[in-house]
């Protein structure tokens, strides 16, 4: 793969830890460790009986964590500490064919990671505010899908993963704000009179 491809799928594998850090974690050492990916060095951790053990242990528990309203907001704010690195960290390790980690790489990363991060969690507080719990398990259960998607669509088709992503990214960051406009706009002051 050339270094274009390898940055895509990068910058896929930060988006995706902003969204479900445990659960990309586990699934790229996974598909290492079972052979579906060659792995470059600085990733190769991943395939690790341990990583995967608590990466998909966390992945387990993040999964319950997330359906529960008020209890996925308190899990992202406390993983935006975990999110933003781990992206960073899988973005420079994908690029590094030494195991040298690029800063540039981890930069790219590490913005990613923290856009996906802040779309996520800005939406879920947005949905918090709906007394029914079913919006909150449909956007969960999204969210699941779309990283097991991406992760499943971003080795095969780096260029399509990474298009989907910013296609994502941009349509997300809109609706988000157009509905916070929409929620918190002031009301108009009367007239001085």
């Amino acid at each position: 793969m050339t270094d274009a491809h390898l940055f895509a799928i990068g910058v896929v594998l930060a988006w995706l830890a902003g969204v479900r850090v445990y659960l990309t974690v586990f699934g790229v050492g996974l598909a290492g460790l079972v052979g579906w990916l060659d792995l470059p060095p600085a990733l190769a951790a991943t395939e690790s009986p341990w990583v995967l053990g608590v990466s998909g242990a966390l992945a387990a528990a993040e999964f319950f964590a997330d359906k529960i309203p008020g209890v996925d907001s308190g899990w992202d704010m406390l993983h935006t500490l975990l999110r933003v690195p781990v992206g960073a960290f899988l973005a420079a390790a994908t690029l590094s064919p030494d195991g040298e980690l690029g800063v540039g790489a981890m930069a790219a990363g590490a913005g990613a990671a923290l856009t996906s991060h802040l779309l996520k969690s800005g939406s879920r507080a947005l949905i918090n505010t709906s007394p029914e719990p079913v919006s909150n398990w449909t956007a969960s259960v999204a969210e699941d899908t779309a990283v097991l998607g991406g992760l499943a669509l971003v080795f095969a088709y780096p260029w399509v993963a990474l298009g989907i992503v910013i296609v994502l990214t941009v349509l997300f960051a809109a609706a988000l704000w157009w509905v916070w406009r929409r929620l918190f706009r002031r009301s108009p002051r009367p007239a001085p009179g």
